[in-house]
């Protein structure tokens, strides 16, 4: 439940900046009447990230032992793939986002109203697809979705609130740390998935070695323990593990919290975009020559 709280709050603190950059861009630059259109890409978005999660779910409750452990190993590697570029991405982009949303958005209202639900709905639908794909990969193994399922929300309408207070001007958040924590944490979790994919690819017949154990320490982390279902639950740290299991978990975890850790290049400055209005005026005059 932590894990799926931590994905939740963090895709959709991502999805919520992207909106409310969108929707104070068109009320700052008195375009009100493209809000429509942009809450209904939001929309669509949002409908095609569940629908992608139940076609995910379905996929997986309909195949036979051998096909779903090979699905869920395939869809947790994908994930992983995923929540480290989104990582990154996040990491690089993160203070020229806004002004890219907004060029982006001016230009599409130059080409109309179909472009603006468009560019609104590519926005929001890829960090819907990244919580679908990781919630399905980081709660396989789960005695039940109900409580993973509860945590997610809980971690979106957190999200929700936040950038809503936010863009009311009540709060300030350091959305830099925000992201270094939550970005260091999901490190993690992606380790946990990574090691879960490797135990479905050894559960499938894909990877030799499902009971070559690296350690047992079931005598000291007692399996119904509460601290035993965080730990597996956030990080898939579980009482056995095989040697590939520990293999898949190091050579991801070490190398990627390394490059996570490394100090930034300060990013270029960045041109103020564009607005409509700005779009139609007269181009700026000719600069004077040297001397005049």
């Amino acid at each position: 439940m932590t894990a799926s709280y931590l994905i939740g709050l963090r895709e959709g603190l991502e999805a919520t900046l992207v909106v409310s950059i969108l929707v104070a861009f068109l009320v700052k630059s008195e375009q009100r009447r493209y809000l429509r259109f942009v809450w209904a890409g939001v929309a669509a978005a949002v409908a095609l990230s569940v629908g992608f999660g139940a076609l995910l779910t379905y996929t997986s409750a309909n195949l036979t032992f051998e096909q779903s452990e090979l699905f869920e190993a395939i869809a947790s590697t994908v994930a992983v793939v995923f929540v480290t570029w989104m990582i990154f991405w996040m990491r690089r982009m993160a203070r020229r986002i806004s002004g890219e949303l907004r060029e982006k958005l001016a230009e599409a209202i130059r080409m109309g109203a179909v472009a603006v639900v468009v560019m609104a709905f590519l926005s929001v639908a890829r960090e819907g697809l990244e919580t679908a794909l990781l919630f399905f990969a980081a709660v396989q193994g789960a005695t039940t979705s109900a409580g993973p399922l509860l945590a997610i929300l809980g971690g979106i309408l957190t999200a929700v609130a936040i950038g809503f207070v936010m863009y009311a001007g009540a709060v300030r958040v350091n959305l830099g740390r925000f992201f270094f924590w939550t970005g260091l944490l999901l490190v993690l979790v992606a380790a946990g998935i990574l090691k879960y994919g490797v135990h479905d690819f050894q559960e499938a017949g894909v990877l030799p070695g499902l009971n070559t154990l690296a350690y047992d320490v079931s005598g000291v982390l007692a399996p119904d323990a509460w601290y035993s279902a965080l730990l597996a639950g956030m990080f898939n740290v579980t009482p056995t593990a095989s040697v590939l299991e520990v293999v898949a978990w190091v050579a991801y975890a070490v190398p990627v919290l390394v490059l996570f850790l490394l100090p930034q290049k300060p990013p270029r400055p960045q041109a103020a975009p564009r607005t409509p209005t700005t779009a139609r005026a007269a181009p700026d005059p000719e600069p004077a020559p040297e001397g005049a």
